[in-house]
């Protein structure tokens, strides 16, 4: 861009030493014209864990793989959630003095969320490696069971209460 007579002189850089494509050094400016030399990237370990999952392939995009951890902390929450619903039928047969089918009931659902957050860690790491290999994702297994579970345990709760009315 031309300058105007009334604007001072911008000074200019120093002209850069060394031979074309030679990497430049730091402190020297560069040219606007002269390409910047590409420099490698310096591999890094990755530190994540578990190398199992981490270490198998290559990068997935991102959002992808933090889609695949939302479902995963789904899962854990809906464990959480049937763990929380067998605190608070035992603390109710306890506080009521219900029979033990409601006690049999919370252990029940304890150990049903304990089994839904080991399968929500499980299909988390399943899923993550097929994304970093480019395999296809593989079927849901437990959706069918818990689907089941939560329909017979609403079942043999509405049973328990039409035997408890009449």
């Amino acid at each position: 861009m031309p300058q105007r007579p009334d604007e001072p002189e911008q000074p200019r850089p120093p002209a850069r030493s060394g031979a074309p494509g030679e990497p430049v050094s730091a402190g020297e400016p560069v040219a606007a014209d002269e390409p910047v030399p590409a420099t490698e990237p310096v591999p890094v370990e990755d530190q994540r864990r578990p190398r199992a999952v981490y270490g198998v392939g290559d990068e997935p995009d991102a959002r992808f793989s933090l889609a695949n951890e939302r479902t995963a902390l789904a899962w854990v929450r809906t464990g959480l959630g049937l763990v929380a619903g067998g605190v608070a039928l035992t603390s109710l047969a306890t506080f009521a003095e219900l029979t033990v089918l409601l006690d049999v009931i919370a252990a029940v659902a304890c150990l049903a969320g304990a089994a839904v957050a080991g399968y929500g860690w499980r299909t988390w790491r399943r899923n993550e490696i097929a994304l970093r290999t480019g395999a296809p994702l593989p079927a849901p297994t437990a959706l069918p069971v818990l689907a089941g579970g939560v329909v017979l345990m609403a079942l043999v709760l509405a049973g328990y209460a039409v035997v408890s009315v009449v």
